[in-house]
């Protein structure tokens, strides 16, 4: 209870105090409604647009690798799993920058088609470049709750569906699929809540030239040292995070019933 009241109530308190706020300490909306401004619209939209595709691309490639290692009748005390937790342990910046050398124009990529005749690629400073360096980052933390609900299912559940005539997409649809639900909403949670308000990957991978939300909340901060203003579009990213949980949390009850 003091480590939650310390590092979590009292910071988040700190930024519903600014977010309200004038420099005055008179009680205002302004830090929010600035939101509705075209530029950070603009930005707050681009950012919804990323992380939703990152989420996606994220769950296409999770869900088939979660039924492949299922299948593989895997425990959580096999070097699979490792392997997938292993790149994590490098810090996050140091594998973002990893990107940034290999997507550059001279960079490592463009060297190898260069040296092949190959047509070179030029996505750096672009949203699929930011998009890239969030699936690579945050594809582990889809793959591992899909992969655990998978794991759970019975196979005799399984067995029963295709001894009463049911083919494979049938199976997947009424059987597999939704005893995996929990886990699919639990692994777009942990994705697109990081992906919503990154901005670290969007800086060094976007070049600072593509703008995310959180990019304008960490120079409302760093930069222009307004903690008012940074602390109300803080506010309007955590409205987005409460709506996502409310709607794992509903859909997870639907799912139990």
């Amino acid at each position: 209870m003091a480590w939650a009241l310390i590092f979590i109530l009292v910071p988040l308190g700190m930024v519903i105090y600014y977010g309200f706020t004038t420099e005055d300490g008179f009680f205002t909306f302004e830090n929010i409604a600035t939101i509705a401004k075209p530029g950070y619209l603009k930005a707050l939209i681009r950012s919804i647009r990323l992380a939703l595709i990152s989420t996606l691309v994220c769950l296409l490639l999770a869900y088939p690798l979660g039924m492949i290692l299922s299948s593989m009748k895997l425990t959580r005390n096999t070097y699979i799993v490792t392997l997938f937790i292993l790149p994590m342990w490098m810090n996050f910046l140091l594998r973002t920058l990893t990107w940034m050398t290999l997507l550059e124009g001279k960079g490592v990529i463009n060297t190898v088609l260069e040296s092949l005749h190959l047509p070179t690629i030029n996505i750096i400073n672009t949203p699929s470049a930011i998009v890239l360096g969030m699936v690579y980052n945050f594809l582990p933390f889809m793959i591992l709750p899909i992969y655990n609900s998978l794991s759970k299912i019975d196979e005799n559940v399984i067995n029963a569906a295709r001894d009463l005539g049911a083919d494979s997409l049938q199976t997947f649809l009424k059987i597999t699929f939704p005893l995996s639900l929990p886990g699919v909403l639990s692994g777009i949670t942990m994705v697109f809540i990081p992906a919503l308000t990154t901005f670290a990957i969007s800086s060094m991978l976007g070049g600072s030239k593509i703008l995310l939300i959180g990019n304008i909340i960490e120079q409302e901060f760093t930069q222009l040292y307004d903690w008012h203003l940074g602390s109300g579009l803080s506010i309007v990213l955590m409205i987005f995070i409460f709506i996502n949980m409310i709607i794992e949390a509903l859909s997870g009850n639907q799912g139990g019933k």
